[in-house]
């Protein structure tokens, strides 16, 4: 299964490079925040309306080596959140989305 996670373009160039990427959230909140595909825009309208531009990471659930669990957040539903590092051999693709053309 695909399960979704946004990035700045700025934070993912820190770990472009490297064999994890951490989130900002695994250290404040102790995990990393993701989506269902149906879950996308609202979180895009939600928490990244300012952004110019967002990088969507597409995970493979299966391949991931941190665990994984579908729990409540925002208004209650059902999102699916990392605890601990994604490794770079679950991201399967990564596509640009423009959001706040200026």
């Amino acid at each position: 299964m695909l399960i979704y996670h946004i990035v700045l373009p700025e934070l993912w160039e820190v770990f472009k490079n490297k064999e994890e990427y951490e989130a900002e959230s695994l250290q404040t909140e102790g995990f990393i925040h993701c989506s269902f595909a149906e879950q996308l825009d609202g979180v895009l309208r939600r928490y990244y309306s300012n952004a110019e531009k967002v990088l969507i990471l597409s995970l493979d659930t299966e391949k991931l080596a941190s665990k994984l669990i579908n729990e409540p957040s925002t208004n209650n539903d059902i999102y699916p959140h990392i605890y601990g590092k994604i490794n770079k051999s679950a991201i399967v693709e990564i596509n640009e989305r423009e959001i706040n053309r200026r």
